[in-house]
């Protein structure tokens, strides 16, 4: 084990640590999908921030991952890549994504 699995592992025991791991754990997979989606379409930042009439930055801002995206960004964002957002809700504890874009 690596260690930064090591460091995750061990935080990850902290009962506030997980919660708010597990609060954020939906907005890093919607933005990893995001990226991901991006990067095999091929595009930069700044062609996506030109299919969404925004700039460069707002698309940095938001594959940062900071706060929370709303769904009218995630939504441009995927129509900017010729994408639809795809929402799945699963049950509670499931370790399914609880968000996917397709």
């Amino acid at each position: 084990m690596t260690s930064l699995a090591k460091l995750r592992q061990k935080l990850l025991t902290d009962p506030e640590v997980r919660a708010e791991y597990d609060r954020l754990g939906p907005i890093f997979a919607v933005i990893g999908e995001m990226i991901d989606a991006r990067l095999a379409a091929g595009l930069t930042q700044a062609d996506i921030a030109a299919r969404m009439g925004t700039s460069q930055s707002v698309v940095a801002r938001l594959e940062r991952a900071r706060h929370m995206p709303t769904f009218d960004m995630v939504a441009r964002y995927a129509a900017a890549i010729g994408r639809r957002i795809d929402i799945h809700l699963v049950p509670a504890g499931s370790r399914h994504e609880a968000l996917a874009l397709a």
